[in-house]
């Protein structure tokens, strides 16, 4: 059974920074891809960024690309989210999530996840 747990999220100022960490247990993760959700209130939950165990090329939601950074660390088993510049929009819930099958193409299609953290609050004050 596949455990992931977030950390890191809290209260900032509009232009500061936060670095998320998802740690991943439960098996081996060489395969397959982590991901960053993010679900405002009354929103969708919404795809943030998303990075390969193998590694290659990250997805990035066009709202956050140049200010947020996905990357890994494959000795722990944990991922994280690097957010800079952040904006009162991009307060939510964020979410790690994980799978071992899924295609790059399918990162936004949130049913083909087989694994989900308990989320940690991001709240950005202007």
């Amino acid at each position: 059974q596949v455990q992931l747990v977030e950390s890191g999220g809290g209260l900032v100022q509009a232009g500061g920074s936060l670095r998320l960490s998802c740690a991943a247990s439960g098996r081996t993760f060489s395969s397959g891809a982590m991901g960053w959700f993010r679900q405002a209130p009354g929103k969708e939950r919404e795809l943030v960024a998303a990075i390969r165990w193998s590694g290659g090329r990250s997805t990035y939601a066009d709202s956050v690309k140049g200010r947020f950074t996905i990357s890994r660390d494959n000795a722990k088993n944990t991922v994280y989210l690097q957010m800079d510049s952040l904006k009162p929009e991009d307060t939510a819930i964020y979410y790690c999530a994980a799978d071992f099958h899924i295609s790059s193409n399918y990162y936004r299609d949130l049913n083909l996840w087989s694994a989900w953290g308990q989320g940690t609050q991001v709240t950005v004050s202007s």
